[in-house]
């Protein structure tokens, strides 16, 4: 593998460098990103425009529907400069999910309605796929939706849904045909969150912190016009994406900062209260973990290198997934070692102001999300290694 970028390469990762250190805006570098943009108010918008009109909210979108058309090379080095800028992307679930399968399934009406909106950031978006019955088997969901008229008639309950109590509209399967095989019968639909019938109940982490929902369906009347594609072929629909890169990069670069403020708390406290219980063993981790951060990295390059040989990473993808996830547990407790005792305490007073704990137990579910981990092993064996299902 050859590390180094093309001069065409080069020109553009130089561009994109240039871009952020000028325009970036300037937030508290102990503050999460996600907090800042929650904060963000006037510079969110403002950073949103800068990004829009160069079509970078949503770099992968197609530059007539308001993207960059970028190669699947090209929005690696630009994510790669974002996640080391520590540089905010403002699309969320409207650029990376339901902006793509619009383009591709969508009408000429649904367009219209839709993309615009999610580009200027007017709607937000969430996803109702996971069900209290239905988790990592999604195609045996039992949510209904009747035809009645022009309208079907949802009745039902979605269950870890990121932000709905936020979300102004969610795209949502549903099954229309319930003596269809599973993977049949189930169609894809853009629900109006105001739509009388919908309730939004939180679900509140181990950390305190609400991200999660469940939505509960009762009678709720979605517009017929409001299907995407073809009634009964929504499993099929809910599976596409535009030619995204999927290394993960931000991640690995992300886990190999989050050890950078870990180290430097260390060597500004050395001998403190706050690290003086930490023993020799746990810090030793940390050299353990900078390995790790540095594998996570090639395991991201390996999967940009299949992409940009217009190859298609399958179980590649999904060790860089395993890796990343257990490695931000593995960070988060070899943190709570080098602290000791005072790594029980939250809050502004606590060492970090509680950073290392809110880790700890945030942490817990990144092998739950987006495919547990037994599933991704299951995936590495049987797609990867050839071996057989049990």
């Amino acid at each position: 593998m050859d590390f180094r970028d093309t001069p065409e390469q080069a020109t553009w990762r130089n561009e994109v460098r240039t871009f952020l250190e000028t325009e970036k805006p300037k937030i508290d570098p102990e503050m999460n990103p996600m907090e800042a943009m929650r904060r963000g108010g006037g510079f969110m918008k403002e950073w949103r425009e800068k990004l829009s009109r160069k079509g970078w909210v949503a770099p992968a979108w197609p530059k007539e529907y308001g993207g960059a058309s970028l190669s699947v090379m090209e929005q690696f080095i630009m994510n790669e400069e974002f996640a080391e800028a520590r540089a905010m992307n403002v699309g969320g679930m409207g650029t990376s999910m339901i902006g793509p399968t619009l383009i591709i399934h969508g009408n000429e009406e649904q367009k219209k309605e839709h993309l615009g909106a999610i580009l200027r950031g007017e709607v937000q978006w969430c996803q109702g796929y996971s069900e209290p019955g239905s988790g990592s088997d999604l195609a045996s969901l039992q949510t209904r939706a009747v035809r009645d008229g022009d309208d079907f008639v949802l009745n039902g309950q979605k269950i870890w849904t990121s932000g709905a109590h936020t979300a102004d509209w969610m795209f949502m399967l549903a099954r229309t045909d319930p003596d269809a095989p599973k993977h049949r019968g189930i169609t894809y639909f853009l629900m109006d969150m105001k739509s009388p019938g919908v309730t939004v109940r939180p679900l509140i982490n181990m950390a305190n912190g609400h991200m999660f929902n469940e939505v509960f369906f009762e009678d709720v009347r979605v517009p017929a016009r409001n299907v995407l594609g073809e009634v009964n072929r929504g499993w099929y629909i809910g599976t596409t994406t535009l030619d995204f890169e999927r290394s993960s990069i931000g991640n690995a670069v992300g886990q190999r900062q989050t050890l950078e403020y870990y180290m430097k708390f260390w060597k500004d406290s050395r001998g403190t209260a706050a690290t003086a219980s930490a023993s020799t063993k746990a810090r030793d981790e940390f050299a353990d973990r900078w390995i790790e951060a540095a594998t996570a990295k090639m395991l991201s390059y390996r999967v940009i290198t299949i992409q940009a040989e217009g190859r298609v990473p399958n179980h590649e993808a999904s060790i860089a997934k395993l890796f990343n996830t257990e490695l931000s547990q593995r960070i988060a407790r070899s943190a709570m070692k080098m602290i000791g005792t005072s790594a029980q305490l939250m809050g502004p007073e606590a060492p970090m102001k509680g950073r290392a704990p809110a880790s700890y137990v945030q942490t817990v579910s990144s092998t739950i999300a987006g495919g547990t981990s037994e599933v991704q092993r299951n995936i590495v064996a049987t797609r990867g290694l050839g071996l057989p299902r049990a």
